[in-house]
């Protein structure tokens, strides 16, 4: 499990296609420091380091997980969010994150103001009952906070730390990202159907 509050950036090196596999090397500045079977987040997705050479690190991802992520457009040099497993004696800084996407979403709309960037995303309208106002959502392995929910898109705010430290950065109009809701919503959804 994760927390959404972002360690670092890593950058794909290559990528090795094996069947319907995808297999991805990625650069970043903990990869030394993983060990092979730890599940790391990758933009969100939960993946399990396979092998360590130097300062890269080895993910594979399945026919499963490439139909449901973004993954399948990830390419060489695109840069990636990387989150280790939380701790548990240590602090909850974002909110439970799973590691397991349920969907994408596209960047409908960028809003650069005096201190901040707000993206609003577009969703499947299915996932809707899934977000509340000011609820939790996860954005590419980011813990961030919904505002302006409507029926198939919400709004985030984003701090210059965030902005800096993460791959929002790059993020434009019509670009797609990884969803992750909030598990307490499954589960209470889950529960009253």
């Amino acid at each position: 499990m994760f927390t959404g509050i972002i360690e670092c950036l890593g950058k794909i090196n290559s990528i090795d296609i094996k069947g319907s596999n995808k297999s991805f090397w990625l650069e970043s500045r903990i990869s030394h420091l993983l060990n092979v079977d730890e599940s790391i987040s990758h933009d969100g997705v939960c993946l399990t380091v396979e092998e360590i050479k130097n300062s890269t690190h080895k993910v594979t991802a399945i026919n499963e997980t490439l139909n449901k992520t973004k993954m399948d457009d990830w390419k060489v040099g695109d840069v990636i969010n990387l989150e280790r497993s939380m701790q548990m004696n240590g602090r909850i800084d974002g909110h439970i994150v799973q590691g397991h996407i349920d969907t994408t979403a596209i960047c409908i709309n960028k809003k650069v103001l005096k201190g901040s960037v707000e993206f609003t995303f577009s969703f499947k309208k299915r996932f809707a009952p899934l977000l509340i106002e000011k609820g939790s959502v996860c954005v590419n392995g980011i813990s961030l906070t919904v505002f302006n929910l409507r029926k198939k898109k919400f709004t985030v705010a984003i701090i210059p730390y965030t902005l800096e430290h993460t791959n929002l950065f790059f993020i434009e109009e019509s670009s797609k990202v990884n969803i992750e809701f909030d598990v307490l919503g499954k589960y209470v959804q889950s529960a009253l159907r």
